[in-house]
């Protein structure tokens, strides 16, 4: 398993910002296809949903502000 992982960081870094503009505007778009087939969803209370943003964009948060740029 460890090995996936390992090929995908290496071929992410031949992403560029526009790559990974293009992925998140992907993937916005496969979650308005899953709100238009399952209608449900939008039913969902606000406060999960905060909640949820926030366990998913913590390691994000740490990684642009606090974490130390290595030197080589």
């Amino acid at each position: 398993m460890a090995n996936i992982f390992q090929y995908f960081n290496r071929r992410i870094k031949f992403f560029t910002l526009f790559d990974i503009k293009l992925a998140q505007t992907a993937s916005m778009i496969v979650m308005i296809i899953l709100i238009k087939l399952i209608p449900d969803i939008t039913k969902i209370d606000w406060t999960w949903l905060i909640i949820a943003l926030i366990l998913v964009s913590i390691r994000l948060f740490y990684l642009m502000f606090f974490k130390s740029e290595k030197r080589k």
